[in-house]
């Protein structure tokens, strides 16, 4: 695939992710967090086992013998993340949630610091400030001298909680060995399923009361963001890296607050502000910036060893 579909695929994956907020606050009103989880990755479970098998053709042994840690994947990122975001949207604006989340990358950053002894430059250090500075801005609307002194939302707080559990998970699957991503998220997706069916039956639902809206809603859900923006996703890794893919989730609080405002929801300067702090030390963290500094610095020793031997 040439890198300039690639770059339309990450688009689009990441506009359906943000989509997942919007629709994600209309469904929570007809059906509890759980069940939204539950239907959402039962359905996509369908797609993404025959997926898997197709592109990967894995060895459903080898998966098999990772059975703990792909737990608590799927405890951690498709129960934990899912049920708290969707908890979080009955308190807390679309845009909110979205922009907070954006922090994930950074703290990622962070834990994988002292739980991976990975090493973090000064640059990606300022990346965490600024994020971190951005984030208090929009929990606090602006008014960071507010920071000891209100009593925050509480959507936004599950938000943060979030942004630990999605962190937590990320950390994990970057310890599952011989296991392939497409696969690994089908497992572990397979092994929350079969977790949350005991409190799903317990919970139960009435289906018939759901409206035309949260059927469109759940289709939306488990189609876009689920299905289509994973494979995406994946294909355009192939194609521009990591790296550059991981750049455009920046995409996903823009394109919600779009969305949000086409569905009504206005947008506060607060959020716009710290929106932009968010981006610009997201940017930082992920070590992008750091990258172009050190090439730009080697192609000047470069330039200077160059003109020495001439």
């Amino acid at each position: 695939m040439g890198k300039n579909r690639a770059w339309w695929l990450l688009v689009f994956c990441n506009l359906f992710w943000a989509g997942n907020y919007v629709f994600g606050k209309f469904v929570v009103t007809e059906m509890t967090p759980l069940w939204l989880t539950f239907a959402r990755w039962v359905l996509a479970l369908l797609v993404l086992i025959p997926l898997a098998q197709v592109l990967e053709k894995p060895d459903w042994k080898q998966a098999a013998k990772a059975w703990l840690p792909l737990s608590f994947m799927g405890l951690l990122g498709v129960i934990g993340f899912n049920v708290l975001l969707y908890t979080s949207l009955k308190y807390t604006s679309a845009t909110n949630a979205a922009l907070v989340t954006a922090l994930n990358p950074v703290v990622i950053v962070l834990l994988s610091v002292f739980f991976l002894r990975e090493k973090v430059s000064r640059i990606q250090a300022s990346g965490f400030i600024l994020s971190l500075l951005g984030v208090l801005v929009i929990l606090n609307q602006g008014n960071i001298v507010r920071v000891f002194q209100t009593q925050y939302n509480q959507g936004d707080l599950l938000v943060l909680c979030c942004v630990l559990v999605w962190t937590l998970y990320s950390i994990i699957g970057k310890r599952v060995k011989g296991v392939p991503p497409v696969t690994a998220t089908a497992a572990s997706t397979f092994l929350a399923a079969i977790m949350m069916l005991p409190f799903a039956i317990v919970q139960g639902i009435d289906f018939s009361t759901l409206s035309p809206l949260a059927f469109s809603g759940i289709l939306y859900i488990v189609l876009f963001p689920s299905i289509c923006s994973f494979v995406f996703w994946n294909v355009s890794v192939r194609a521009v890296g990591a790296s550059q893919a991981g750049i455009t989730l920046n995409l996903i609080p823009v394109f919600t607050a779009m969305i949000s405002v086409i569905f009504g929801e206005s947008i506060t300067q607060a959020q716009v502000w710290g929106g932009l702090l968010v981006f610009i030390g997201v940017t930082f963290a992920s070590g992008l910036i750091d990258q172009q500094w050190k090439r730009r610095k080697a192609k000047q020793s470069t330039n200077v060893m160059d003109r020495k031997t001439i």
